[in-house]
Protein backbone atom coordinates (compact mmCIF):
# COMPACT_ATOMS: atom_id res chain seq x y z
CA UNK A 1 0.00 0.00 0.00
CA UNK A 2 3.07 2.21 0.01
CA UNK A 3 5.65 3.27 -2.53
CA UNK A 4 8.47 2.64 -0.06
CA UNK A 5 10.99 0.13 -1.37
CA UNK A 6 12.25 -1.24 1.95
CA UNK A 7 9.29 -3.61 2.42
CA UNK A 8 9.80 -5.07 -1.06
CA UNK A 9 13.55 -5.50 -0.51
CA UNK A 10 13.06 -7.15 2.88
CA UNK A 11 10.43 -9.53 1.50
CA UNK A 12 12.50 -10.38 -1.57
CA UNK A 13 15.60 -11.06 0.54
CA UNK A 14 13.56 -13.34 2.79
CA UNK A 15 12.18 -15.23 -0.22
CA UNK A 16 15.62 -15.55 -1.82
CA UNK A 17 16.91 -16.97 1.47
CA UNK A 18 14.47 -19.85 1.08
CA UNK A 19 14.71 -20.50 -2.65
CA UNK A 20 16.28 -18.78 -5.64
CA UNK A 21 14.31 -18.85 -8.87
CA UNK A 22 16.03 -18.67 -12.21
CA UNK A 23 13.87 -15.74 -13.26
CA UNK A 24 11.39 -13.30 -11.71
CA UNK A 25 8.67 -11.56 -13.72
CA UNK A 26 7.01 -8.30 -12.72
CA UNK A 27 5.32 -5.26 -14.12
CA UNK A 28 7.14 -1.94 -14.43
CA UNK A 29 5.99 -0.55 -11.10
CA UNK A 30 8.36 1.73 -9.21
CA UNK A 31 9.32 -1.05 -6.78
CA UNK A 32 10.44 -3.36 -9.55
CA UNK A 33 12.36 -0.76 -11.55
CA UNK A 34 14.21 0.51 -8.48
CA UNK A 35 17.99 0.14 -8.82
CA UNK A 36 18.05 -1.38 -5.30
CA UNK A 37 15.60 -4.11 -6.34
CA UNK A 38 17.34 -4.79 -9.65
CA UNK A 39 20.75 -4.94 -7.95
CA UNK A 40 19.38 -7.38 -5.36
CA UNK A 41 18.18 -9.76 -8.08
CA UNK A 42 21.34 -9.44 -10.14
CA UNK A 43 23.47 -9.98 -7.03
CA UNK A 44 21.61 -13.27 -6.49
CA UNK A 45 21.96 -14.25 -10.15
CA UNK A 46 18.21 -14.07 -10.78
CA UNK A 47 17.22 -13.06 -14.31
CA UNK A 48 14.67 -10.25 -14.60
CA UNK A 49 11.62 -10.26 -16.85
CA UNK A 50 9.32 -7.22 -17.01
CA UNK A 51 6.04 -6.80 -18.78
CA UNK A 52 5.94 -4.02 -21.35
CA UNK A 53 4.20 -0.76 -20.58
CA UNK A 54 0.48 -0.93 -21.25
CA UNK A 55 0.57 -4.71 -21.49
CA UNK A 56 -2.09 -5.52 -18.91
CA UNK A 57 -3.00 -8.69 -20.80
CA UNK A 58 0.53 -10.06 -20.36
CA UNK A 59 -0.32 -11.27 -16.88
CA UNK A 60 -3.99 -12.12 -17.34
CA UNK A 61 -3.45 -15.79 -16.46
CA UNK A 62 -1.91 -15.07 -13.07
CA UNK A 63 -4.43 -12.30 -12.40
CA UNK A 64 -7.22 -14.82 -13.04
CA UNK A 65 -5.53 -17.27 -10.67
CA UNK A 66 -5.25 -14.65 -7.88
CA UNK A 67 -8.93 -13.77 -8.34
CA UNK A 68 -9.93 -17.45 -8.10
CA UNK A 69 -7.77 -17.93 -5.01
CA UNK A 70 -9.30 -14.93 -3.28
CA UNK A 71 -12.93 -15.73 -4.10
CA UNK A 72 -12.76 -19.52 -3.75
CA UNK A 73 -10.55 -19.72 -0.67
CA UNK A 74 -9.54 -16.55 1.15
CA UNK A 75 -12.76 -14.53 1.20
CA UNK A 76 -14.99 -17.44 2.21
CA UNK A 77 -12.91 -18.64 5.16
CA UNK A 78 -12.39 -17.13 8.59
CA UNK A 79 -8.78 -17.89 9.45
CA UNK A 80 -7.67 -17.71 13.06
CA UNK A 81 -3.96 -17.31 12.34
CA UNK A 82 -1.47 -16.64 9.55
CA UNK A 83 -0.62 -20.35 9.69
CA UNK A 84 -4.24 -21.30 8.91
CA UNK A 85 -4.24 -18.82 6.02
CA UNK A 86 -1.03 -20.32 4.59
CA UNK A 87 -2.46 -23.82 4.93
CA UNK A 88 -5.64 -22.74 3.15
CA UNK A 89 -3.67 -21.13 0.32
CA UNK A 90 -1.45 -24.22 -0.03
CA UNK A 91 -4.55 -26.44 -0.11
CA UNK A 92 -6.15 -24.29 -2.81
CA UNK A 93 -2.98 -24.19 -4.94
CA UNK A 94 -2.76 -28.00 -4.77
CA UNK A 95 -6.43 -28.28 -5.74
CA UNK A 96 -5.96 -25.78 -8.58
CA UNK A 97 -2.88 -27.52 -9.98
CA UNK A 98 -3.89 -31.16 -9.58
CA UNK A 99 -7.70 -31.43 -9.63
CA UNK A 100 -9.33 -28.50 -11.41
CA UNK A 101 -9.37 -28.85 -15.20
CA UNK A 102 -8.72 -25.62 -17.10
CA UNK A 103 -10.52 -24.75 -20.28
CA UNK A 104 -7.41 -23.02 -21.64
CA UNK A 105 -5.51 -26.31 -21.16
CA UNK A 106 -8.09 -28.34 -23.11
CA UNK A 107 -9.70 -29.41 -19.81
CA UNK A 108 -6.48 -30.80 -18.35
CA UNK A 109 -5.00 -29.77 -15.03
CA UNK A 110 -1.84 -27.64 -14.94
CA UNK A 111 0.06 -30.53 -13.32
CA UNK A 112 -0.95 -32.91 -16.10
CA UNK A 113 0.20 -30.50 -18.80
CA UNK A 114 3.42 -29.67 -16.96
CA UNK A 115 4.30 -33.30 -16.31
CA UNK A 116 3.47 -34.28 -19.88
CA UNK A 117 5.83 -31.55 -21.14
CA UNK A 118 8.60 -32.72 -18.80
CA UNK A 119 8.21 -36.30 -20.03
CA UNK A 120 8.25 -35.14 -23.66
CA UNK A 121 11.36 -33.02 -23.08
CA UNK A 122 13.26 -35.84 -21.38
CA UNK A 123 12.19 -38.27 -24.12
CA UNK A 124 13.43 -35.84 -26.78
CA UNK A 125 16.74 -35.41 -24.93
CA UNK A 126 17.24 -39.19 -24.73
CA UNK A 127 16.42 -39.53 -28.44
CA UNK A 128 18.97 -36.81 -29.32
CA UNK A 129 21.67 -38.57 -27.29
CA UNK A 130 21.10 -41.84 -29.17
CA UNK A 131 21.49 -40.20 -32.58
Amino acid sequence: QSLEIEFVLKTTKRALGRRKPGIINSDQGSHFTSPKYIDLLKGNEVRISMDGKGRAKDNIVIERFWRSLKYNEVYINDYNSPRELRQGVERYIHLHNHYLPHQSLQNHTPATVYNRNIILLSTCERTKKKT
